[in-house]
């Protein structure tokens, strides 16, 4: 599983960093965690908003700060 945080580092990408990491200890998986900071890379997305969650190449937050259960039932839907 691929996790990637869109943002350009302000205080709720970093938030959402931390949420994201807390989510995995929750439900116990293993996942490549990667910070996409580049505005370009962010943008091929479809992003205009950050911070964004992609789980596994598929978009599934954009502009808001997740909760860590709202990312632990993301993260289970993704398998």
């Amino acid at each position: 599983m691929k996790i990637e945080i869109l943002g350009t580092g302000c205080a709720k990408c970093k938030t959402l960093e931390q949420n994201v990491m807390a989510a995995l200890g929750k439900v116990g998986k293993f996942a490549e965690l990667k910070k996409v900071e580049d505005i370009t890379e962010i943008m091929q997305y479809g992003v205009m908003t950050t911070p964004g969650l992609v789980i596994d190449g598929q978009v599934v937050s954009v502009g808001k700060v997740l909760s860590p259960d709202e990312i632990a039932q993301l993260i289970q839907k993704a398998g």
